[in-house]
């Protein structure tokens, strides 16, 4: 019986997934002819071996003039048929118009690896106006990627019925699937035999259902590429016979792993580096240990929670200690400016970057929510100034609900700079915001600092430099972890919101009310149930995993062996339906905290008197 409800849930996500692949296809415009002349800002870039006519570039220039693209990524009609699939399955598809929003920008570049059309000032902005051609599929993933977020017009693809596909189309190569999943490329990996096992197993054991999810399988090209633009002529070839061409297919990515990752060579030239980071006394790390409250001053401390560090895994022990005179918990001995510097580097940049960057890309509606409860006391504020703002990534979201409001952004990272670049901001500021506030002195209506405070050595400075920076009567929207949380203590160390070691102080509502009263702030409105995050048994889950099985070489650690990379696969791929059930559990926890008004997050706006 249970294989016959694995099976039944396994047919029922594959036409799922092929009707939304179908819904993809057809979404794709045809490249329609032109005579225009190709417009002089538009750059080609072509893949080797791929014949680009003159008509096609006219064509392609005149739809992304039409459409106002900076980019446009060509699709052959005839794409074989699983390269296309594949290509459908990470492309967001469409042919775009208007100005991009939030959503297109934090979409990840992908394309066809065929023929991309960039506008030269995208090119620009990005850093690689002189780039020539990449010479191959990994090059173009590459090329897509960096360029995505920079496309602050719009982005698109269309179909292009002249173009013909390169003569490597239809070899699967393992440095494009490392290209597309990063660190998780194993477990992307291992997704089709997992999912060829469970089609066995079903056919064996689950009578007529089991042969139902294998035919549903079979025929996922048919209905995915049946309608549409795309034209592929294997189509039927590769819906009769996909069992066996995917194992193909998955044994020429096998073959193609024995090969470096570029990831690699970085990781094994920081090694050096690293050896004399880890050479560093570790006092010179941590400040001295407060004996008193950073909160209330009372002397009553007591030992909370003790951690590694989950996240990147470098080494050192770090104690959360709690006030019993009134509750703030705080990280204690502290880190220095050193120790910040050295658990920050290669976190949210470096070789963290990419990883992060995905993160912060997911977060859009959290983003969209603060910028509403902040048009909802203030519609329309002349200025406003993101501290710790990354990528400008709420910034740019933010746009979507005010986009009459010019966004400022101040961080200690070039992140900032990379900000402007792409346009997410008006302007970027680098440097310690209570150092640079004095230069601000009432300048902004609206200071945000979304999971800023808690990062901070000390709240006090940041919000009396807030102060200065508002005009009167401006406001100051503040997010952070509730340490209140219920879940917070039932997870332990496991709970995201503790996030060691890089958060120094775990403020309650009431001691954040307490602080903002100090300096001169009234509260107007709070938010703990409506800012909760989908995250806690999903983050929760990957430190856990990754306490079991360290996900990816680091150059803080040791080489790993063929056995333990073999390990991590084995563990995370396992562990994907316990992620599934996760995911599950914290949508159920988030309606809960809505409903309670209770929350792993919560935020605060407050006036300037």
């Amino acid at each position: 019986m249970i294989w016959m409800w694995t099976s039944g849930i396994l047919a029922f996500l594959l036409l799922l997934d092929a009707l939304r692949l179908r819904g993809k296809t057809t979404a794709l415009p045809s490249l329609p002819p032109s005579d225009e002349p190709p417009d002089p800002q538009h750059r080609f870039f072509v893949r080797p071996g791929v014949a680009v006519t003159a008509d096609l570039q006219r064509a392609a220039s005149a739809f992304a003039r039409a459409q106002r693209l900076e980019i446009l990524d060509l699709v052959p009609v005839e794409m074989p048929a699983l390269q296309a699939l594949a290509f459908l399955q990470t492309v967001e598809g469409g042919g775009g118009s208007g100005p991009a929003g939030a959503a297109d920008l934090f979409a990840p570049g992908r394309t066809a690896g065929q023929f991309l059309l960039v506008h030269e000032d995208v090119l620009a902005r990005a850093g690689v106006g002189n780039q020539p051609p990449p010479a191959d599929l990994v090059g173009f993933i590459r090329l897509a990627a960096r360029l995505r977020p920079y496309a602050v017009r719009a982005s698109g693809a269309a179909a292009a019925p002249d173009l013909r596909p390169s003569p490597e189309d239809g070899r699967p190569s393992f440095a494009a699937l490392r290209e597309l999943f990063g660190a998780f490329v194993s477990t992307a990996l291992l997704a089709f035999p997992g999912v060829l096992a469970l089609l066995v197993l079903g056919v064996t054991y689950g009578g007529w259902v089991g042969l139902a999810a294998a035919a549903a399988f079979q025929l996922q090209p048919l209905i995915a590429l049946g309608a549409g633009p795309l034209r592929p002529r294997d189509l039927a070839a590769a819906t009769l016979l996909r069992i066996p061409l995917e194992i193909a297919r998955w044994a020429a990515l096998l073959r193609g792993m024995t090969k470096p990752s570029p990831e690699a060579e970085t990781i094994a030239s920081l090694r050096p580096t690293y050896g004399a980071l880890l050479a560093t006394p570790r006092d010179r790390l941590f400040l001295p240990r407060q004996t008193t409250c950073p909160v209330c001053g009372a002397g009553d401390l007591t030992e909370y929670l003790s951690t590694p560090d989950l996240l990147q895994h470098k080494p050192g022990t770090f104690a959360l200690e709690r006030c019993r005179a009134c509750g703030h918990v705080f990280q204690n001995p502290r880190l220095s400016i050193e120790g910040l510097n050295f658990y920050y580097r290669d976190f949210y940049d470096g070789l963290g970057e990419e990883g992060f960057e995905f993160i912060f890309a997911a977060q859009r509606d959290a983003y969209v929510a603060r910028a509403k409860m902040l048009a909802a006391l203030s519609p329309r504020p002349g200025s406003w100034l993101d501290v710790g703002c990354g990528h400008g990534h709420f910034c740019c979201a933010a746009r979507d609900i005010l986009p009459s409001t010019p966004f400022h952004g101040l961080d200690m990272s070039e992140s900032v700079d990379e900000a402007v670049r792409r346009r997410w901001i008006d302007h970027g500021v680098r440097g310690l915001f209570p150092d640079l506030a004095p230069t601000m002195a009432e300048t902004y209506d609206v200071v945000s600092m979304s999971h800023y405070l808690e990062h901070t050595l000390d709240p006090r400075r940041e919000l009396a430099a807030a102060r200065a920076a508002l005009r009167p009567g401006g406001r100051l929207l503040i997010e952070v972890p509730d340490p209140e949380w219920p879940l917070a203590g039932w997870m332990g160390r496991y709970w995201v919101g503790w996030f060691q070691p890089q958060h120094l102080h775990l403020l309650s509502t009431t001691n954040l009310d307490r602080l903002l009263r100090e300096h001169g702030f009234v509260p107007e409105a709070w938010h703990r149930g409506p800012a909760h995050l989908e995250c806690d048994f999903l983050v929760g889950l990957a430190l856990l995993l990754g306490r079991l099985a360290p996900r990816g070489p680091m150059p803080w650690l040791p080489p790993a062996s063929p056995l333990g990379v073999a390990w991590r696969a084995l563990v995370w791929t396992l562990a994907l339906p316990l992620f599934i059930v996760a995911g599950g559990t914290d949508r159920l926890t988030s309606r809960l905290a809505r409903r309670i008004d209770r929350s792993n997050t919560y935020r605060v706006i407050a006036r300037k008197e």
